[in-house]
């Protein structure tokens, strides 16, 4: 890294200017030297606010953990946001919490309004100044999108993803719903927090003012665009005023809202405007409600997709402007503050991956990041279950102070077999605890079922995990032997042994399942095999969902405008809410999608992200055959019959068969091993064979290594 002093580029707030696209505050150091890398110039520049300085423009964006519903659970926050802090981030952005208990996102779910509970804060923001960060507590009022019946929004409109039909707030309701959003600023200040962001997208309670999808109101409150508005602004006056002037206030607005009646372009110029007049610091673009049937987040979703957005609204406010969504890695974020796209960007999925993100990033080491894959998985489908956020990729995340890969006492030489996902994180783990490790991988590559995903539309993102483990293991000396499958006597030389030999696909007992039509979806994927135009996929759980994607699809990945295109997202002024007539590519085959259980095809995948994949299916017109029974296999085709009855047969006439009915354990090694007196471990597919769960088999391998 190459550090240099600077001189100021900028010394006169409000001004615009091109030295670096920096306009409308100074981005004249102060408190932190300037540094400049050849990498990531712009990305680690230090943002001085006039009041105080951001020592980077890397934003840690809202994501509710689960720890701060209880006020017990505030220490293990701290640890959580202070790991964070350490690693470099410029500002961290708390999960929501609400002004009023009508705001709460559910019965006892987390409010700041006494002084009690801000004092108690104290335990976060002195954890995160300790590490010389800033952190900021995020203001969210649920609307009615809270999931309890105290639920308030503009009109008494019900949302599509919520239970309870929510009150419409009087005017005095309003004026009392504005107290408390200033009160919560006041409190967060005495909690010792820098700033407050105040959540305004993502189809929130301010959100729902804005549009004329949920506010059909008539009063001072509704019926025009500077009604509409009006509730947001006064917040922002209100908070500033409490809060003073030498405090950061980020305003979370909705630059896109991807539903019908949602605002137009030109309402959401107007709101920044108004916004930043009433005392904004800084505005940050949020992209999205919740009950939009457009895809934002999720790792189908190309990188920076929406980052154009941004730039658009940005040269019509004089105050800095974070871009946010499906940024994960530093060469991203660094085009986007380089280009004038953005002031700072936000991330917070990527920092439940690495929290070391930053620093990594600063010292030349981006190849050493643990890279967000955007599953979802252990994040946002933890959180809609009411479980505690954690990562699948970093198991640690959110449980610092419960999973501790200290040194270990005694280094052991162990071996681990299998270089999936449960095999490569057993073996970092254990290899940073200070254990001579070897991995074997009877494949000529590593990533197991991981090496397989990453060939499925949308998930190329899981090769970035495989190139974070095959970095950590170079780093830390493990000896990788690829294309070596292990025996007994390859292994009785061992301390211990991790035997991670993972999952192989399960075939169904059906007569013909051995014709040359019929092949297995590790063999499909890879490319082993020729597949025809028309198609049958055995087996629509996860994999079988996965595998129907890849076969309806034309190229991967899809550049940003094909995927806008898929979805029906056009320019910010195309319509309100961005929506456009989706044109999704053609399917190149006829895919036929088929399951025993007569449930609803996709009902068992997560909550984030399993409407994306159903929706996806039927844009490309997969057919959906649901409680079928696989009766015989032939030159015909696939004969199936529906139901117990065995009623309604038929005979698909396809040329590829794709057997996706489940896996089975591959664990022929650790019997053996246990037999011939050597210390083993089971993890992951090897040990259960579900559904391809690396959420488990990292967990699993991750938590093992602490405890050898």
């Amino acid at each position: 890294m190459l550090e240099i002093a600077h001189p100021a580029i900028l010394t006169h707030p409000g001004r615009h200017c091109d030295a670096g696209r920096v306009h409308g505050y100074r981005a004249v150091t102060s408190g932190y030297p300037r540094r400049v890398t050849t990498a990531y110039p712009h990305l680690l520049d230090p943002l001085d606010l006039g009041f105080t300085t951001l020592r980077n423009r890397v934003v840690m964006g809202s994501m509710h953990t689960g720890l701060e519903d209880r006020a017990r659970d505030l220490d293990r926050l701290a640890t959580y946001y202070a790991e964070r802090a350490r690693g470099g981030v410029g500002l961290i952005v708390t999960g929501g919490f609400a002004p009023n208990v009508a705001g709460s996102l559910y019965p006892g779910g987390s409010v700041l309004v006494t002084e009690r509970q801000a004092r108690r804060h104290r335990v976060v923001t002195n954890a995160v100044h300790r590490e010389g960060g800033k952190i900021a507590l995020q203001i969210l009022h649920a609307g009615r999108y809270a999931y309890h019946p105290l639920a308030v929004s503009a009109s008494a409109l019900k949302a599509p993803i919520a239970r309870f039909t929510p009150r419409a707030l009087t005017a005095r309701g309003i004026e009392s719903t504005i107290a408390a959003y200033a009160r919560c600023a006041r409190l967060a200040r005495e909690a010792g927090y820098d700033g407050v962001e105040i959540m305004g997208s993502e189809g929130y309670l301010l959100n729902q003012f804005l549009a004329p999808r949920t506010n059909h109101r008539t009063d001072a409150w509704g019926g025009s665009p500077v009604n509409r508005r009006r509730l947001p602004v006064e917040v922002v006056r209100a908070v500033r005023e409490a809060a003073g002037p030498d405090f950061v206030v980020v305003y979370r607005l909705s630059v896109l809202d991807l539903v019908p009646d949602g605002q137009s372009w030109d309402e959401v110029v107007a709101l920044a405007r108004e916004v930043e007049a009433a005392g904004a610091t800084i505005l940050s673009t949020g992209i999205g409600w919740h009950e939009a049937r457009v895809p934002t987040i999720v790792t189908s979703v190309p990188r920076g997709a929406f980052t154009r957005v941004t730039a658009r609204l940005r040269p019509e406010v004089s105050i800095p402007v974070v871009t946010s969504n499906r940024i994960s890695m530093p060469d991203l974020a660094e085009q986007v503050v380089a280009d004038g796209s953005a002031d700072l960007v936000s991330m917070a999925r990527p920092f439940l991956a690495d929290p070391e993100w930053v620093a990594k990033a600063a010292s030349g080491r981006a190849d050493e990041i643990n890279t967000c894959i955007a599953c979802n998985q252990a994040c946002l489908d933890h959180t809609f279950a009411k479980k505690t956020a954690t990562c699948l990729v970093n198991p640690r995340a959110v449980r610092e102070t419960t999973l501790v890969l200290a040194p270990s006492r005694r280094s052991k030489h162990v071996a681990v077999v299998g270089a999936g996902p449960a095999g490569l994180a057993a073996a970092v783990a254990l290899s940073e605890r200070g254990h001579r490790v070897e991995l074997f991988e009877a494949r000529s590559e590593l990533g197991g079922q991981f090496a397989i995903a990453l060939r499925i539309p949308g998930k190329e993102e899981f090769a970035e995990t495989i190139r974070y483990h095959r970095r950590r293991l170079e780093l830390a000396g493990v000896t990788v032997h690829l294309g070596r499958r292990a025996e007994v006597g390859d292994l009785t030389g061992f301390d211990e042994v991790v035997v991670a030999t993972g999952v192989e696909p399960r075939v169904p007992d059906v007569p013909g399942i051995d014709h040359p039509t019929v092949v297995t979806y590790a063999a499909a994927v890879r490319g082993e095999v020729p597949l025809g135009r028309r198609v049958a996929v055995m087996g629509a759980g996860g994999i079988g969902v996965d595998v129907s994607e890849f076969l309806t699809h034309v190229e991967s990945p899809l550049t940003v405008e094909q995927w806008m295109a898929e979805w029906g997202v056009g320019e910010p002024d195309a319509s309100r809410g961005g929506l456009v007539e989706a044109t999704p590519e053609p399917s190149p085959r006829e895919v036929h999608l088929l399951q025993r259980k007569a449930t609803p095809i996709g009902r068992g995948l997560g909550k984030t992200t399993g409407w994306v994949h159903r929706a996806a299916l039927k844009a490309k017109g997969v057919h959906h055959h649901v409680g079928v029974n696989y009766e015989r296999i032939d030159d015909e085709g696939l004969h199936i019959t529906h139901g117990e009855d065995r009623t309604d047969p038929r005979v698909l006439a396809v040329d590829t068969i794709v057997v996706c009915t489940g896996q089975e354990s591959v664990n022929t090694l650790g019997p053996a091993l246990a037999e011939a007196g050597v210390k083993v471990h089971v993890v992951g597919g090897a040990d259960v064979a579900a559904e391809l769960d690396a959420k488990r088999a990292i967990r699993q391998a991750t938590e093992l290594a602490v405890t050898i």
